[in-house]
């Protein structure tokens, strides 16, 4: 049986910025910490590099005295907008936090980081059970429809456990397990039997593809073991596009969180910007916990 998420200590540290994915991420961070009776942390993180121009080049046009001046002012500005950056981060992080207690119940912490938020996640790693982070940030084009480069990033770099969370929050009541009989998809309908944070949860475990023998027994054992964990269970097995199939299903099924690969050799488990987890995070408006 695996560890992950299930026996081990650790927080849940929820990653937030000033886009409107913010008080869903609080909420779900906070539904989370609350099932799995554990530490509640919320980090806000200020890149410097991200929404400021960068200072003209004046020196062929301007006298040595007059550069020196604008020079001496721009990085006073500079200054002024780094402490404006952190009072605005601050008060942030208090409105989350009271946010959490008012609605979930559940106390947190906060903490304020210089630096790229896919390395400060990174640093912060061990001492994390899960992650929650928004499908955008507040730098994302809506236009686009694609998923922000920070959540890109991220993606790619952290092992545990992450909760991408869509722009509205609701209590999950009802899970999907995208499952094709790999030892990650397995990992994660383990994951699901046993945590306390889907204890009570209906489950529907999606198996996409042509039905065989061997798929009749991964699904078999995937249906036992929610079983024995007092689960609820559906299963359902569809033939089709991976993505489309599985974006469909999230609907059809009603379901409110999907858990998922994050990477991998076979279908479902496409590495990010890779096809089908991209689709579906792009696509989904439930919350998808990707596995590792």
């Amino acid at each position: 049986m695996t560890k992950t998420l299930l026996h081990v200590g650790g927080r849940v540290l929820a990653a937030i910025d000033d886009s409107v994915y913010t008080g869903s991420v609080a909420s779900y961070a906070a539904w989370s910490a609350r099932r799995l009776d554990a530490p509640l942390e919320f980090v806000h993180v200020l890149d410097r590099r991200r929404g400021q121009p960068g200072a003209p080049d004046l020196s062929g046009n301007l006298a040595l005295d007059t550069r020196e001046q604008l020079l001496a002012e721009l990085v006073q500005l500079d200054e002024q907008r780094g402490k404006l950056a952190q009072e605005a981060g601050r008060l942030l992080l208090q409105q989350v936090q009271a946010a959490a207690q008012a609605s979930h119940g559940v106390a947190a912490e906060t903490r304020l980081r210089h630096g790229s938020l896919s390395g400060t996640l990174g640093e912060l790693e061990p001492d994390v059970r899960m992650f929650v982070i928004g499908k955008r940030g507040e730098h994302a084009d809506f236009d686009t429809g694609h998923l922000g480069s920070q959540l890109e990033r991220v993606v790619r770099s952290v092992r545990r456990p992450l909760l991408v969370a869509p722009r509205t929050f609701r209590e999950p009541r009802r899970v999907m397990v995208a499952f094709d009989g790999s030892a990650t998809t397995r990992k994660g309908i383990e994951i699901v039997a046993a945590s306390p944070l889907f204890r009570g949860l209906d489950v529907v475990v999606l198996m996409v593809g042509e039905a065989d023998a061997q798929q009749a027994s991964a699904l078999h054992w995937a249906e036992e073991t929610l079983r024995e964990h007092g689960h609820q269970v559906e299963s359902r097995q569809q033939s089709g596009a991976v993505n489309e199939t599985i974006s469909a299903a999230i609907d059809e099924e009603r379901v409110d969180v999907l858990v998922m690969g994050a990477y991998g050799h076979s279908r479902i488990r496409n590495m990010i910007v890779g096809s089908t987890t991209t689709y579906v995070l792009r696509t989904s408006h439930v919350p998808v916990l990707l596995l590792r």
